[in-house]
Formats: C-alpha cells, sequence, structure tokens
C-alpha cells in the first residue's frame, strides 16, 4: 500500500496505511484515481493579469516601470512555485499533482511570465488525468508553449520549425519516427497559430499556409489540429508516452512486453489517461517485490514527501525554492526542452548529502550552510535574461540562513498511540521506508532520545529520514 502511496502521489501517513490496507485493491485504487468526491480542482493562480502593467505599452516604458514589471514577475513566478508545492502538500488527490507534475516534465517549458506559466499549469493540471489528445492540444495552443517554440512568428512567408520538431520528438512519437520532411511541413501546417497581446490563443489566417502538405504518408490541405490528429493514430505515439509513464511511476528500465501491452490498451481507449494509470495500479506485476523502492525520488517528491508525513509551515516559504535548486529541479524552470533526465541523475555527490541532511535541517532549524546553485539564462531566455537574474540574486541571498520551520508533531505522533513502545522503530521504518529491513533497530535505538515517548517518535524519524533508503521510493 505504500508502494502505491508513493507512485501515485507523495507518500502517506500511518493511519492512512492501516485504513487502505482493511480494503480491496480495486476499492482504493478507485479512490487513488478519483480522489475524494470534494476534490475539485483547485486553482493554483497567484496573480491577476489586471495586477500586472499593461505589456502593450511594455516598450514605451521608461526603465524604472520595465524593471517593476520584471521584479512583479519574478516575484509571481516564486509565488506561483510556492503555491504549487502547498497544493501538492495538501492535496486530498494526490495522483493528480504528481501526474501533474510528470506533464509538467514532459511538456519542458520555460516563460518569464507569471501568467502564462500560471495558464500553462492550470491547463496540465486541469487534464492530468483526462485525455491525451485534449491534454496535447490545449498544451499547444498555450500562450507559454507557442511563445517558448517561436510558432508566434511561424508564417507561410518563413515557416518557423522549433515547434512542428518538438511536438514531433518530444511530445508525441519520439525521435527516429518520422523525417525532416515531415517536420518542415508539418511546420508550414502549423503556421497562424499565435496569440494575441492578452496571452489568448489566435489563428491567423492571413500567416497561414493552406497549401497541400504530405505529413508521416498522408495528404491533404492540413493545419495544426490536423497535424495533432494524425501524429495521435501514430501508434507509436501511445508506445512513446505509455514508455516514458512506465518509467516514471514503474521502472527506469520499461519491460518491452508489459509496454506493447499497455500501449495497445492506452491506444484503444482513445489515450484516457485514467485508464492507463487504473492498467497499471490494478496488476499484479505492478507490486512485485522488484518495483518496491527502486526509484530515485526526485526533489520535489523528497520534499513534499516530508511535508506530507510532518504538517510544517516555513517563516519564508520561499525557502523552498532553495532547496530545489541544490537538489536540482526548480519548477517552471526545467534545465532544457526535454525536462528533468531523472532517474540517477538526481544524485551526485553534493545533492546526495544535502538529500540526506534535509531532515535534520528543516526539522531541527538548522543552518541553510549549502549555496543554490544558479539558474543557467538558457532555453531561449534571451530578453528575460534579467529576471533569471533576479532569481540568481535571491537563491544567493538564502545561503547562511537559518531554517525557521513551525513543526506541528501532534498528528504524526497521534498516528502511533496504538503501537506499542518496544514496536516503534520497527514500525517507524516500515512506514517511512520501502525496504525497511536494511536498517539496524539497533543503531535507531543508540541515537534515538529515550527520554520520553514523544522525542523518540521524533528522533528516531528525524533518523530514519536521514538514511540512504529514504531517498528511494
Amino acid at each position: 500500500m505504500q508502494h502505491l502511496a508513493w507512485r501515485a502521489g507523495f507518500g502517506e501517513t500511518l493511519p492512512v496505511i492501516t485504513e487502505w490496507e482493511k480494503r480491496r485493491r480495486k476499492e482504493i485504487v478507485n479512490k487513488v484515481l478519483i480522489g475524494p468526491k470534494r476534490a475539485e480542482l483547485e486553482s493554483v493562480d497567484v496573480i491577476n493579469a489586471t495586477d500586472l502593467p499593461d505589456y502593450k505599452r511594455f516598450r514605451d516604458m521608461t526603465e524604472e516601470q520595465k524593471k517593476t514589471v520584471r521584479e512583479m514577475n519574478t516575484q509571481g513566478i516564486k509565488d506561483l512555485n510556492v503555491a504549487w508545492l502547498n497544493m501538492m502538500e495538501k492535496s486530498e488527490h494526490p495522483l493528480r499533482e504528481k501526474m501533474s507534475l510528470f506533464w509538467h516534465g514532459h511538456f519542458a517549458c520555460r516563460t518569464q511570465d507569471v501568467l502564462y506559466n500560471q495558464q500553462l499549469i492550470g491547463v496540465i493540471r486541469e487534464n492530468a488525468l483526462g485525455n491525451f489528445g485534449d491534454l496535447l492540444s490545449a498544451v499547444s495552443k498555450s500562450t507559454a508553449m507557442l511563445q517558448f517554440l517561436n510558432n508566434q512568428q511561424n508564417r507561410k512567408q518563413h515557416p518557423n520549425e522549433n515547434f512542428a520538431r518538438e511536438v514531433m520528438e518530444l511530445f508525441t512519437m519520439g525521435r527516429g519516427h518520422y523525417s525532416e520532411m515531415d517536420i518542415k511541413e508539418a511546420a508550414r501546417a502549423f503556421t497562424g497559430w499565435g496569440f494575441d497581446d492578452n496571452g489568448t490563443f489566435v489563428f491567423r489566417e492571413k500567416q497561414h499556409d493552406d497549401g497541400e502538405k504530405i505529413i508521416l504518408g498522408k495528404r491533404g490541405n492540413y493545419n495544426g489540429d490536423d497535424v495533432l490528429k494524425i501524429l495521435l493514430d501514430q501508434r507509436q505515439t501511445a508506445t512513446y508516452i505509455t514508455t516514458k509513464i512506465f518509467r516514471y511511476f514503474v521502472d527506469d528500465t520499461p519491460d518491452q512486453a508489459l509496454i506493447e501491452s499497455l500501449s495497445d490498451k492506452f491506444y484503444q481507449s482513445g489515450y484516457e489517461i485514467k485508464a492507463l494509470m487504473r492498467e497499471i495500479f490494478m496488476s499484479d506485476w505492478f507490486y512485485d517485490s522488484k518495483y518496491i523502492g527502486n526509484r530515485i525520488k526526485s526533489p520535489v517528491e523528497l520534499l513534499i514527501g516530508i511535508r506530507r508525513t510532518i504538517p510544517m509551515a516555513f517563516e519564508q516559504e520561499e525557502l523552498m525554492i532553495a532547496f530545489q535548486r541544490i537538489l536540482g529541479q526548480v519548477l517552471f524552470y526545467p534545465p532544457n526542452v526535454a525536462g528533468w533526465p531523472g532517474g540517477r541523475n538526481w544524485i551526485d555527490s553534493s545533492s546526495l548529502m544535502f538529500r540526506l541532511r534535509i531532515p535534520q535541517v528543516i526539522l531541527y532549524s538548522q543552518v541553510l550552510n549549502i549555496r543554490p546553485k544558479e539558474i543557467a539564462p538558457e532555453m531561449g531566455d534571451g530578453g528575460n535574461y534579467k529576471m533569471t537574474l533576479q532569481i540568481n540574486d535571491f537563491l544567493k541571498r538564502q545561503f547562511a540562513k537559518k531554517v525557521n520551520a513551525r513543526i506541528n508533531w501532534d498528528p504524526y505522533i497521534q498516528g502511533y498511540s496504538d503501537i506499542p513502545r518496544e514496536s516503534l522503530a520497527d514500525e517507524i521504518a516500515g512506514v517511512l521506508l520501502q525496504q525497511p529491513g536494511n536498517i539496524k533497530k539497533a543503531l535507531l535505538e543508540k541515537y534515538a532520545d529515550t527520554g520520553s515517548r514523544e522525542g523518540y517518535i521524533k528522533t528516531v524519524t528525524i533518523d530514519v529520514m536521514s538514511t540512504p533508503e529514504y531517498q528511494l521510493c
């Protein structure tokens, strides 16, 4: 059950797991997929369009006014990061947030406009467990993606291939399943797709190439919507998406027989994401011991897992951005168009040592004495270079600051109220770790605070969270 809780979310507490163990798998999987009835999609919006100065006048602004706009944007993106983290921590439907985190990396995009970021993550969260075709269309028409991949400049006189290439290579079929001519022809089909000054999708018919095109062997006067439909008609798209989902939710090394079976059902369902996830979570093979505790938690998974286990609030919630940067995953700042590589790439000598110290730094309110790395102003930041520098300046200022967190231990400690004192260490390790057998109870006892039951639970929990085994899920 904890395996399901981590793969479909960010882990669960002992009372939740105990309750799950009393129910049938189908009932638990349905709850995970659908969430509670009252868990309607909450917005993570942090700013309104009217809060920002008129973008149409940006060129006419003074340097001081431009600086103000950049600062509002930068603060807005930090607020959006914190808002989504809080949503992941408190959500009663963690699979939706976990799935959104997956798509956030799949549809990797970097824009310094908080409104565009807000719009894109809203589209992703709304469609995260819906239909992949709907998600693909909504993301492709989002202002953030059109801006990032230069489709605003894609006109029939001068086709820009960036958007068409990434839609094929990264969003649908994967490299090697199309030709350069397919990209050129698809780029012609996407001409005219853009957005207006308010950040709303527009189709500019006069800029569209309405001539005949040949794409993946099909001939017609195609537009952008037609291209997306052609890509969805390819079984390779179902295979590519299924493989990425398998890598993220099951194992870094895909089982080809399972991929073939899953992708075929995914394709036949018309790309229903929830149906694919149900197939995975209901399968006996998903609970095979070889798949349990074999994934390295992403930085966001690690941080949210700790915060969902032990409720807390920071004096400065923005500090979480510094944690993300040290660990190598800042929301809304993917490293490149392919997103975060994941797996063993999360770990290097410096990040691993900090990972092991995170529970002590937070729960003992220690000093943050590792300097966050700067965010590289790449991926087409261009004119937004100064905004990236502002984020980097913020990260520098977090160095050597004490982490002030208000920890609410009460619900966590209460969860162990029925566990006998002599069984506490084993039970805590069993709940927090996927492979608890590697942890020696005698070692936990040695460093535990035995002065009180409460102190014992706290210190054993922090010690277990500080082990290499806790890095796995």
